[in-house]
Parts: structure tokens; sequence; C-alpha cells
């Protein structure tokens, strides 16, 4: 595995809500020794209380504060291109043999990033395709001042290509993407507000 595979396994893990598998996982993330940005997060996490950690996750992964972790939302908004888009996606799973359990959608950031982990090529070439995404919540995450922008800055650095520092440049990549159906929505357009979605509820610590 190599050392931007580890990068993107580590977060996958952390950016899943802190339950008791979370925590179960944080040594075995420690020892994969992936850069000073995980280190500092996982610092962090042991350093937090449980039930803080879990509200402090609930509230940055707030939709309503744009902070979305579905990917396609930052692109698609509520039309049925999104639907095309979670497709393709899973589409992209089936033909390396993957298949998702549970409820989960598969632009969730954590799913795309185990899959860019271990099939980094093909994974390389997802999140690309969905690099607007991913940057813009790197850049609303820092934004808000939550450690878990560490977790997108590292991400984000695994991915070929100058990281956008503003939210312009990021939206602009969405622009320069592969074109698709719009349902009369231009992608992250001027003037534009795209709906967000509202996360699962999930149980407590």
């Amino acid at each position: 595995m190599t050392p931007e595979a580890r990068v993107r396994l580590a977060a996958a893990r952390l950016l899943t809500y802190p339950d008791e598998t979370f925590y179960r996982q944080l040594p075995l993330i420690a020892e994969l020794a992936v850069g000073p940005e995980v280190a500092d997060f996982l610092a962090y996490a042991e350093g937090e209380r449980p039930l803080d950690l879990a509200a402090h996750y609930t509230s940055v992964f707030d939709t309503r504060n744009r902070r979305c972790p579905y990917l396609t939302w930052w692109t698609d908004g509520d039309t049925r291109n999104r639907g095309l888009s979670l497709v393709r996606v899973k589409r992209t799973y089936a033909a390396h043999g993957w298949r998702l359990g549970g409820d989960e959608l598969p632009d969730f950031l954590p799913v795309m990033l185990e899959f860019a982990a271990i099939e980094e090529q093909a994974g390389t070439e997802l999140l690309q395709e969905h690099r607007a995404g991913l940057e813009l919540l790197r850049l609303a995450l820092t934004e808000h001042g939550t450690p878990y922008a560490l977790l997108l800055q590292a991400v984000c650095r695994t991915l070929p290509g100058p990281t956008p520092a503003t939210r312009e440049e990021a939206k602009a990549l969405a622009r320069q993407g592969p074109p698709r159906e719009r349902v009369g929505l231009e992608p992250l357009g001027p003037g534009i507000d795209l709906p967000w979605p509202t996360l699962p509820e999930r149980s407590g610590v």
C-alpha cells in the first residue's frame, strides 16, 4: 500500500461517526504512520471525551451549514442528475467487485476514500471526478475551524495537480469536468444556492 493509499484509508475510518468501532480502530490507524495531519487529528480524537467528539462530528457535518460529506451534492444538488451520478459511482465500484452493504450511499466520503485506498488507480480517478466537492468540503471545514479539516487537507494532497486555494477555484473544477445532463442547473454557477440533504440520524456513543 502506497503512502497515498494509507492516508486515504486512515481518513476513511476517521471521517466516520465516532462510535465503538471508531475507537477500536484508533490504535491500528496510528500504526499506519500517515503523516502529521492525521497524527494531529488522532491526538485530538484521543484527547476528547467520546460524547463530546460525537457531538462535534454531528455539528460539523451539518448540511444546513454547507458541510456535506456526500460529494455529489456539491455539484448536483437536489436534481435527478444526482441519481445518475450515484449510479456512475456504483458502476465504478461494481467493476472492481465492490458491493455496498447497509443503507450508506456510494458518494459518502469515507466509502469513496476506502475504495480509493484499495483500488488506488480507479479510486484516484473517482476522487478526481468529484474533486470539486472534495475541495469545497475541505475549504468549508477549514473555514469552520474544525480538526476534521486536517483529514481533508491530507486527502487532497494525495491527488495530482494543485489544490484550489479559494471557493471560486474549487467551483471551477466542476465546470471543467465531463459533460453531464443538468436538468436546468448550472453546477455551482453564480447566484445558485444548492439544497442540502439531512444526514441520517445516528445513535450516540
